[in-house]
């Protein structure tokens, strides 16, 4: 099994502090290409933090210009002025929040589009060292700590910022002598909070790294169920995905243990503080330095302040856990792939002449591994070549490189005289054709998986290249036809099916050059017979890799090539290999023959 990079272990080193700032920055830079949303978002978070500024002050008119004089009128007009603040407030903050979030929600889209564009551009070596369910979490899990981040929480953080500076400023006009004492209690609350962001972004990290663990376990053990079914591990499994689960549920204990304590610790000393002003404010109004309406508006601002500093301690703990996961999504985005999507020459005419020339090949998982050593191989336009071999002695692994999954690490593969390292990838790949044993179909209908070999295709030129592939008898005999949903990797299809749609995708794309990686090797007699006539017409006039375990595929072949050990060790017509003796004469009597 190829290895993949682990998660963080519980020792995990922590980001930097430029680092993080450095990603938070660069989060916060996502919202640049929302800046018209995000400015009439901002005049609505000022008008509702203005509104939350302005109440206490309503409320000191009430107790000492209506209250303390026994005047309805002033009452009234106080009351009125208030519920017009409120008001105003409300209206304004649903609308900053709808601002926020529908922005939130755009760029987040906006990501994920580019997450995945970047996914797929990477080499396939990149895919060997990972798992499918730890890129699908970085797209689904990271991406969702990201979303609160930047809609209500960009909102929430400047909100409470606003709210607690104005209050601030409020309380020092009102007393500049209590505000001192309230605020002796701040620094202790500071530190804190930045030392619980700091354990907090590194249990965050943690906890995504463990999550999508336990998807790529879900993934694995779902998509190979049949196999899971036939060994009776349905209990192994499940152990191990619970095992995963519970590494993951530790981490978010701990995270949620280190919460709690912070929160414990806010709350208290942010009521120690209220009491504090209660016993001070106190003595202030019996001492005539203040007035009972000037306390109590102190009070309800000290009760914002402390209520948007703790909030702002919450909100920096989740752009903490969200600097976590933007880690692995910035490093996700900012990965260059070693072999490009596109790039390169796009010849006007394809001869069909491959070469590989001095090959030397060792798989990047496995480096200390040699697969191939210093191969030559030259395949004329319109040749049929088969690849014969023992397993693993590299036969695929000239077709990867052919297709350019992967590029020698000494030597040059050439097509039509050009090193593929010259060539667009996407080019060259439009322009070669594979059917492997196991072709993958996607859950979709027939016709799609037709079309997938040439998207603009119309309906009749599907259908011509199902002929071609004879698959269009069976599949005519389904109910919806060419509508038919295939189902998850064509899993509603038998293998022979299977084979036959692949072969019509290959017909519709129409290549200069085609792989046949054992393509008949897995079907039973009947089933080969139709297929490889369908195959024998894909190959007419193209050059074309066979490889093959079977004698019959093998005949037809122009030249045959035998591999071993990484290297050729044969190559002539079927009947001249058969007749000297060798490697090849072997594998026809032990396993062709036998087969």
């Amino acid at each position: 099994m190829a290895r993949r990079d682990a998660p963080l272990p519980p020792d995990a080193p922590k980001l930097s502090r430029p680092r993080a700032r450095a990603v938070l920055v660069r989060l916060l830079r996502l919202t640049r290409p929302e800046w018209r949303n995000l400015s009439l978002g901002m005049v609505f978070l000022l008008i509702g933090s203005a509104g939350s500024v302005v109440f206490p002050q309503a409320i000191r008119g009430i107790v000492d210009g209506a209250i303390a004089r026994h005047d309805r009128a002033a009452l009234w007009h106080h009351a009125v002025f208030l519920f017009a603040v409120f008001v105003v407030q409300g209206a304004a903050s649903g609308l900053r929040f709808v601002l926020f979030s529908i922005t939130g929600e755009r760029i987040i889209a906006r990501l994920r589009e580019r997450l995945f564009e970047r996914l797929l551009s990477q080499e396939v070596a990149f895919f060997d060292a990972r798992r499918t369910g730890d890129l699908t979490s970085a797209l689904a899990s990271d991406t969702a700590a990201l979303q609160t981040a930047v809609s209500a929480n960009v909102s929430m953080l400047l909100r409470n910022a606003a709210v607690a500076a104005g209050s601030l400023a409020m309380l020092l006009w009102t007393s500049a002598r209590l505000t001192v004492v309230m605020l002796a209690v701040i620094p202790a609350i500071a530190i804190g909070a930045v030392a619980y962001g700091r354990r907090v972004r590194r249990l965050s990290r943690e906890v995504q790294d463990a999550v999508g663990e336990s998807g790529a376990v879900a993934e694995e053990s779902l998509a190979a169920l049949r196999t899971v079914r036939l060994f009776a591990a349905e209990p192994a499994e499940g152990a191990r995905y619970a095992a995963a689960v519970q590494r993951a549920f530790r981490l978010a204990r701990a995270r949620a243990f280190s919460s709690g304590t912070f929160m414990a610790v806010v709350t208290t000393a942010g009521f120690s503080a209220l009491a504090l002003v209660i016993w001070y404010g106190g003595l202030l109004v019996f001492d005539g330095l203040l007035t009972v309406g000037q306390l109590m508006s102190f009070l309800i601002y000290t009760l914002t302040v402390a209520f948007s500093l703790g909030a702002l301690a919450d909100l920096w703990g989740d752009f903490m856990r969200a600097a976590g996961a933007a880690e692995r999504i910035f490093e996700l985005l900012d990965r260059e792939p070693g072999i490009p999507v596109t790039g390169g020459l796009t010849p006007e005419r394809v001869e069909g002449k491959v070469e590989f020339a001095g090959v030397d090949f060792a798989y990047p998982t496995r480096p200390d591994v040699p697969v191939l050593a210093g191969v030559n191989l030259a395949v004329a336009p319109g040749e049929v070549v088969a690849l014969v071999g023992h397993s693993g002695a590299g036969k695929s692994t000239l077709a990867h490189l052919l297709t350019r999954f992967y590029d020698p690490a000494a030597g040059a593969v050439r097509l039509d005289g050009r090193d593929l390292r010259e060539l667009d990838p996407s080019w060259l790949r439009r322009n070669i054709g594979v059917v492997s044993q196991e072709p993958v179909l996607f859950s979709s209908s027939l016709a799609d998986n037709i079309r997938y070999g040439r998207p603009g295709a119309t309906d009749a030129e599907v259908e011509a290249a199902a002929r071609v592939a004879n698959a269009h008898e069976f599949i005519a005999r389904f109910p919806a036809g060419y509508a038919t949903p295939v189902g998850e990797r064509g899993v509603q299809l038998s293998g022979g099916q299977k084979q036959r749609v692949a072969i019509a995708r290959a017909v519709l794309k129409n290549p200069r050059v085609l792989i046949l990686d054992e393509a008949t090797s897995a079907l039973d007699a009947e089933s080969e017979h139709v297929v490889q006539e369908a195959l024998d017409r894909l190959l007419e006039g193209r050059t074309t890799l066979v490889i093959a375990h079977r004698l019959s595929t093998v005949q037809g072949a122009d030249r045959v090539v035998v591999l071993d050990g990484g290297r050729v060790v044969q190559e002539g017509t079927h009947a001249a290999l058969v007749a000297e003796a060798g490697l090849y004469r072997r594998l026809v009597e032990r396993q062709f023959v036998a087969a």
